[in-house]
């Protein structure tokens, strides 16, 4: 349990939030959501004790342990990977630790016999005896086998530590877990592993993150850190997503009278009551939305970018033929005889286990690099926009937005410009701003903003919801749901892929795995799982 009373922070004359009360309680899942810059990283620092509140307190229930998520991914870079987990429970390891010493002294003396008499009876009621073990099977679940247990942190890759510092915040079961971006380089496997621990622990949980999917599928409550202010809510993110949607328009409606606002609002709540209760999602063990009421339900202040995908023409019956194609970087095939056709009305995930199979794959049928083997057609009616991985090279100039978006369109007229611009919440002096020091959400913006100017009928996308807070990734994603033409793309947005697409293409070493079915079904099929794993030998 963490109880928080009076809480608040301020930079300057810059208010975070301020008289926050709240109290969060096990067997409970909390998502802490914001715009950018609203302070969701800084309560959880405040609550871990990283960073100092300016007024205001916060208590752990008696007793109680808190385990934080790492940040810091060279901090351990000399330990074993095994300490490095055993670490996270800092009393067990201090017993462990004060232990070895004792049995290592050369005097060991009857008080010496005592004390370690002590230690060894608080080591037993910690379930010490088993703490490797433990260990090994957090290290298993999170994809860290067993042969690199006890190398070197120092010698582990950047993508397998973030793995081995979640398991060190999980290890011991503590009361209190503070979790920051916790899915982050995580592959499909891990993070349905991750979503199904935590949907069943008994801790307090509290959550940052921008994967919509797994806030949906570990949290009971929303805590929305907006208004100045920090509010918690009973559901998860999609609950508070659609019903601050229904509010803004309720109150859009000035002239709708109170009881009917009351009953839409009541209706609102049965059906995604009843939506819970069917669903596959672990939220609906932890009965959400038993304590909702109406008067929670309030309008949101954020902002959402106008993100609006017009093709210029319909496109027609062939897209893109794929024959033979294959890639290999650095020695490794990525990819292998390669054939495909994608249809009129596909939206395709792209999938591999090295993403960089995707990236390559694009930047191929986008003619930015070239093939090992194969070819590769477009329809005649076929224009496609394209937002890379990497879009760096695009931002090298140090121009101002209205000068750097004319570069991409016919109608440089500054009106058209700050259209655009507009649209992607650049405003006012923002327009002026140079590209150099743009943040990477706002490049991605700003890149979004050049695919839309071009009218195109197909949509490739490498890791579109990248640096993208949570407000413009369900923009993007609501018009890609809508969006009349072809979406080729790659992705780790769960909720993203499952609403967006319709057919899957995995790029193999061995071939393509290519199915026309929901990403959701694919990931769970056993079938699959099995022809995957011969794809990949």
């Amino acid at each position: 349990m963490i109880t928080v009373s009076n809480l608040g922070i301020q930079f300057g004359k810059r208010i975070l939030f301020q008289d926050v009360n709240l109290k969060f309680t096990g067997g409970n899942c909390y998502g802490i959501i914001g715009a950018n810059g609203a302070g969701k990283s800084t309560f959880l620092k405040i609550l871990s004790g990283e960073k100092d509140a300016t007024g205001g307190t916060f208590a752990l229930g008696p007793g109680e342990r808190l385990s934080v998520l790492a940040q810091d991914h060279f901090a351990f870079d000399s330990q074993s990977v095994m300490d490095t987990v055993l670490q996270g429970h800092t009393t067990l390891w201090d017993i462990m630790k004060e232990k070895d010493r004792l049995y290592a002294k050369e005097d060991f003396t009857d008080s010496d016999g005592i004390r370690a008499s002590e230690l060894e009876e608080k080591f037993s009621e910690l379930e010490g005896w088993n703490a490797e073990s433990d260990a090994a099977m957090l290290l298993g679940g999170l994809g860290i086998p067993e042969e690199l247990h006890y190398q070197i942190m120092g010698d582990i890759s950047a993508k397998q530590k973030v793995r081995i510092l979640l398991a060190r915040a999980l290890f011991g079961n503590p009361d209190n877990l503070l979790l920051d971006e916790p899915t982050n380089d995580l592959d499909i496997e891990t993070v349905m592993w991750l979503e199904n621990y935590l949907a069943n622990a008994e801790n307090t949980i509290l959550i940052v993150s921008h994967d919509r999917h797994f806030l949906d599928s570990v949290c009971t409550h929303t805590v929305d850190i907006d208004f100045g202010k920090v509010t918690m809510f009973a559901g998860n993110y999609s609950f508070w997503y659609e019903s601050s949607q229904l509010a803004l328009r309720q109150q859009q409606q000035q002239n709708k009278k109170a009881e009917e606002k009351k009953k839409e609002l009541e209706e609102f709540i049965r059906r995604f009551s009843a939506n819970v209760a069917k669903s596959k999602q672990t939220t609906s063990r932890k009965k959400m939305i038993e304590k909702l009421n109406i008067e929670e339900i309030k309008p949101s202040s954020r902002k959402y970018p106008g993100i609006i995908f017009t093709p210029d023409r319909e496109p027609g019956n062939k897209i893109l033929e794929v024959n033979r194609l294959s890639k290999s970087i650095e020695g490794k095939k990525l990819f292998d005889n390669i054939n495909f056709n994608i249809e009129k009305d596909d939206k395709v995930i792209f999938l591999s286990r090295d993403p960089r199979a995707m990236t390559a794959f694009f930047e191929i049928v986008n003619e930015y690099a070239q093939p090992d083997t194969g070819t590769f057609s477009w329809g005649q009616t076929i224009t496609t926009a394209y937002l890379p991985l990497d879009n760096s090279d695009y931002f090298k100039d140090g121009l101002n937005l209205i000068d750097w978006l004319s570069q991409f369109s016919d109608d440089t007229s500054e009106i058209y410009i700050k259209g655009f611009l507009g649209r992607m919440l650049f405003s006012g002096e923002e327009v002026l701003k140079n590209t150099k020091v743009l943040s990477g959400g706002e490049k991605m913006r700003c890149m979004i903003a050049r695919m839309m100017m071009k009218s195109a009928n197909c949509l490739v996308l490498d890791s579109p919801t990248n640096h993208l807070d949570l407000e413009s990734i369900q923009a993007f994603n609501n018009t890609l749901i809508q969006f009349k033409g072809n979406v080729l793309m790659s992705s780790h947005d769960h909720e993203f892929i499952q609403t967006v697409c319709n057919r899957v293409i995995e790029l193999t070493p061995n071939g393509a795995i290519d199915k026309i079915m929901d990403y959701d079904d694919y990931i769970t099929s056993d079938e699959i799982k099995a022809l995957r794993e011969k794809m990949y030998k």
